[in-house]
Order: structure tokens, then sequence, then C-alpha cells
């Protein structure tokens, strides 16, 4: 009777006999771990920037845009919707009445070209009030942002990024020199504090004007989106029904305007990015079982080849039962160093993506880990059976028989 050391022993000598056909299943197996480590972690990467993205505004934002969704969810149709009736100035002047809002900023949006000495470039220009750096949590590194003032005038004043400060500037003072933005000129009053991006807008690249000057600029009366901010997170519920109250008050009794909270935006955004790691995970774990079928052929192969091998160990007393054994450890032992060399390349891909990518927390969960290990595993095994059944159920003497 063959011991546990043994048969371990005599599964190891027996794989690395041949480095050429190990070698190969190990790679089989290595590849679909290091897929689903390295999918997963670029799926549940994306899933947590997004979510931090919108965490930074806190849980207590409500946005207010123009044109009534059909829906009650909330997808990227919710970001583009009809608008039958523009928001105003003083719609957003009007929300500062609900006693569940504590901050209100309006929003105008375009691109405008920023000059200064003779270095010109594109930017990207809002129009808003003293609000919004409370809202953003933005922090103004030098000077001071907007001025608290009637939002239907608006001063010549600007606030920049700190990018556009160090392209446009250097190390010369910014406070208080005159730039042009389109076709009229702003006194600088403030740089922000270098953040980076943040739902799509770079805050360091940015020109922050007083609403009313962004709409003389763009020509526009309308804006962009009013965002608001309720007291804290248990007031959202009530602070949306008075949004809504108030602005239907406002549009002739028509709902017409949509209300997204960071909290829906978050849960759409967290099952839609849940659901695509799920998926890309199971997509990554078929080539596992590619792997496994090519133990199996392997395996197969091998059993031809020590035939002789099999026969001899039969005359010496090994049951079936204990060939069944040694071949399924072979197997069990290749799965386990391919699992554990793809985990290594999957976190080696992992770093590399987070290299390429430093906005991207691009870390493999641990459940994929796990999940990518086990079925590996499993995986190598299972497909080991048949051929390990078969090894078992040779003759002896004809085992022997052929060299």
């Amino acid at each position: 009777m063959m011991r546990s050391r043994d048969i371990l022993g005599f599964a190891t000598r027996a794989a690395t006999a041949y480095p050429m056909r190990t070698g190969l299943m190990m790679l089989a197996m290595a590849i679909g771990v290091a897929a689903v480590v390295l999918l997963t972690a670029l799926g549940d990467g994306a899933r947590r920037y997004v979510v931090r993205e919108f965490s930074a505004l806190g849980s207590s934002l409500i946005i207010v845009l123009p044109g009534r969704t059909e829906t009650g969810g909330v997808g990227a149709g919710s970001f583009v919707t009809n608008t039958p009736r523009d928001l105003t100035v003083d719609d957003a002047a009007a929300l500062q009445r609900a006693n569940r809002v504590a901050r209100v900023a309006p929003l105008v949006l375009g691109n405008s070209e920023i000059a200064y000495a003779g270095k010109l470039r594109e930017v990207m220009v809002i129009g808003t009030t003293r609000g919004f750096a409370d809202i953003r949590n933005y922090t103004v590194a030098q000077g001071r942002f907007l001025p608290d003032e009637d939002w239907r005038r608006g001063s010549a004043v600007a606030v920049i990024g700190a990018t556009l400060h160090q392209e446009l500037f250097g190390a010369e003072a910014a406070l208080g020199k005159m730039i042009r933005v389109g076709d009229r000129r702003y006194r600088v009053i403030g740089v922000l504090a270098a953040s980076g991006s943040g739902l799509g807008m770079n805050a360091d690249e940015l020109v922050i004007v007083p609403v009313a000057a962004a709409q003389a600029l763009f020509n526009a009366s309308s804006l962009f989106r009013i965002f608001a901010e309720a007291r804290n997170r248990d007031a959202v519920p009530g602070a949306k029904t008075q949004i809504l109250d108030i602005l239907k008050t406002r549009h002739d009794g028509e709902e017409d305007v949509t209300l997204i909270t960071q909290d829906a935006v978050l849960g759409t955004f967290d099952r839609i990015l849940g659901a695509l790691t799920l998926a890309v995970a199971g997509i990554a774990a078929i080539s596992l079982a590619v792997a496994g079928i090519l133990v199996m052929n392997v395996m197969l192969v091998a059993i031809t080849q020590r035939t002789s091998e099999i026969g001899l160990l039969k005359a010496l007393g090994a049951t079936g039962g204990v060939i069944r054994l040694v071949f399924l450890t072979e197997a069990a032992l290749l799965s386990v160093a391919g699992a554990f060399a793809g985990l290594l390349l999957g976190h080696l891909g992992a770093w590399g993506l987070r290299l390429m990518f430093p906005m991207l927390p691009a870390y493999p969960p641990d459940w994929a880990i796990f999940a990518g290990l086990g079925t590996a595993i499993v995986t190598g095994v299972l497909f080991g059976v048949m051929p390990a059944r078969h090894a078992a159920t040779l003759d002896p003497v004809d085992a022997l028989a052929k060299r």
C-alpha cells in the first residue's frame, strides 16, 4: 500500500519528467486564472472609480436636469432629456426658499478660448455661484472664490484651475491679472488647489466665472443644470419633494424636470459595472474549461506513454484505486502550480494597468482570486478523472507487454 507521501513524490517526479508537457498544461491554467484576475481587476476598478467620483460630491447632492425622463430609473438616457422648458437663474434662486435645501448652485457650461500675454488655449468655462465650491468641495489655493453677489449681475472676475495658472502665468502671480475668455476680459481673483478630474471635468483646467457672466459670454438665457445640496442625507427625500413642488409651481403645474440623487446614480452604476465584472469573469472562466480539456487530453497521452510503468505498479501490488489517486494527484499538482502562476501573472497585469491609468484602482477583488484558483483546481482534477480511471483499468500483463 503506497503512503500519501509516496503518492505525492511519485506524481511530482512524473510531472517533472516531461517538462514540455508539464509546461503546456501549467501555461493553459495560468492563462485562464490570469484572465480572470486581470479582467475582474479592470471591471471592479472601473466600478470603484465611478463610486469614488460620485462619493466625492457628498451623499446629499441633488442634480436638477431640464426635461422629464419617462422612466423612473437612472441610466445613460437620464443625462440627455427632452427639454420642453428651460431652467433659469430665477428657478435656481427660487429653490433657496426650500428649508430642506442648504445650498443651490446654478450651472452654465461651455467651451471657449482663454488668452494671456500671447498664450492661448481652449478651456471649459463654468458659470456658477459661490455655493458651487462648497457643493463640489473645491479648495482655493490663492485668493478667493466667486463673490456672494446678485446672481443676475455678473462681475468680470474669474477663478482658474491650477494647471491653467501654471501654463498661463508660470511663476508669475495670477491674482489681479486680466485674462481674455472668448471676447470678454476678466480679472483673476482666485486659483483652485490642484485636485484632478471628477465627473468628466478636470478642475485644474477650469475657468469659473459668475453665472450671469457666463450667460452673457455664451449668449444663453438657460441653465445647463442646477446643483442643490440637502441639509443632510436624511433630508434628501424631503428636499426632492420641495424642489419639485417649487419648480412645478413656476412651470405652470408641469413636472418637466428630472431630479437625480447621488445615491440613485451610484446604485445604477454599481449594479451595471458589478454585472459587467461578473460577465467578464465568466468569459475568462471559459478559458479554464478549455485548460481542463487540455489537461485531460495530455493526461490520456501520458497514460499511453507510461503504460508499462502502470503495469509494473500493478504487478507490485498497487490497486486500481492507488493508480487513480496517483494520476489525480498529478493533475491536481499541475493545476495548482498553473493556478498560482496565473495568479502572479494576473497581479502583474493589474499592476501594469495601475501604472498606465493611475486614477483607476485596478485591484482584483478577493472573490475573483479565490474563484479563479478554486475553478482552476477543480477543473484540473475533474478533467483528470477520466484519464485516471482509464489508467486504473489497464490489465497489468498487457501493460507490461507494451514497452
